[in-house]
């Protein structure tokens, strides 16, 4: 008959091992299966040690299935005795079943019934019901139409820090699927807007001070700046922001996602092209090596006095050199020198 044991070790070699010992078998006479494999872990938390299931024959006959036994007749009933009709009893009066209150229904509920079946409003709330669903967050989805044409959801409840995301990237993720999903194979395209705790409104007032910021200092500089990269939406809120700005434009540039927003400083009609510096002949010169400005005239030199008399010069006589000895040698070039004299 076959049996099997399941065991554990830190790597499935020293599993096998574990369930060979407690046998007494070899490894041809056992089956293995890996139930379950070893994981280190992070600095050993989280490890998992190796599980293994071996099975094995013990030699046994297998119990056979035993027929089942032949069912005796039903033994004939005897008859009941007869009942006096008087001494029956009413049987009594079923009780009515109580009414259950009707269940309190969802906030939901009546917002789903009053959308009419197959509509792009329930087809957006689906989705997105199964989408927080398997995102662990739990709220309150309200769908109102906008203002020609579209569609704004307001997401309400916990843990939306984890439905927004970092400046707002998880919720317009959400926002693309659920405009994807509702527009898919329609002829008439949507907008939708999807909203969490109004987060939209209070990132739009902070892009508009932050635009009218950044106009101040290209006006104050005279020179154009750039934002940091945006999406569409900021992007758009920026150029309608600065748009009646007299002295500043704005326009885009880069390509997605890094496309960005730049203020660009409008010279007025009187203006220089280049405001004058007062370094600037220092610039150039460093530049060029020389300067346009005219070089000052260099300082006269001094005259002499004509009656200046030189100092005497005293002569020294020559002194000729001793002349060499009578049994001096002159050194030889590249002549190797004998030992002996050195």
């Amino acid at each position: 008959m076959i049996q099997s044991i399941e065991t554990t070790g830190k790597t499935t070699e020293d599993a096998l091992k574990a369930a060979l010992a407690e046998l007494g078998l070899t490894r041809d006479e056992v089956s293995v299966e890996i139930v379950t494999m070893p994981k280190s872990g992070f600095f050993g938390i989280g490890a998992v040690p190796a599980k293994l299931r071996v099975s094995f024959d013990d030699g046994r006959p297998e119990p056979q299935a035993v027929p089942e036994r032949e069912k005796k007749p039903a033994a004939e009933k005897k008859p009941a005795p007869a009942r006096n009709p008087g001494s029956e009893k009413k049987p009594a009066a079923a009780k009515a079943p109580k009414a259950k209150a009707p269940a309190s229904a969802p906030a939901h509920a009546p917002e789903s019934a009053a959308r009419p079946a197959g509509s792009r409003e329930e087809e957006a709330e689906t989705f997105l019901r199964g989408l927080l669903e398997r995102m662990g967050v739990e709220c309150t989805i309200a769908i109102a139409p906008r203002e020609g044409g579209g569609m704004d959801i307001t997401l309400d409840g916990e843990n939306m820090g984890a439905v927004i995301g970092r400046k707002g990237e998880t919720l317009d993720a959400i926002q693309h699927l659920v405009n994807y999903t509702v527009n898919r194979g329609s002829d008439k395209h949507m907008h939708i807007n999807v909203d969490a705790e109004g987060y939209r409104s209070k990132r739009e007032e902070t892009l508009v001070n932050l635009a009218h910021k950044m106009a101040a200092k290209v006006l104050k500089y005279k020179r154009s700046m750039a934002f940091e990269p945006m999406n569409s939406y900021e992007r758009h809120v920026i150029h309608t922001a600065l748009q009646d700005v007299e002295g500043v434009s704005t326009n885009s540039i880069g390509t997605e996602p890094n496309r960005r927003v730049v203020v660009n400083y409008e010279r007025p009609a009187g203006e220089s092209a280049e405001p004058p510096r007062r370094d600037r002949g220092r610039r150039e010169r460093n530049r060029s090596g020389r300067s346009d400005r005219p070089a000052a005239p260099k300082p006269a030199p001094a005259e002499e006095p004509e009656n200046r008399t030189a100092a005497p010069v005293e002569e020294t006589a020559y002194v000729a050199p001793p002349p060499p000895p009578e049994d001096y040698t002159p050194p030889v070039k590249n002549k190797p020198q004998a030992r002996e004299w050195c």
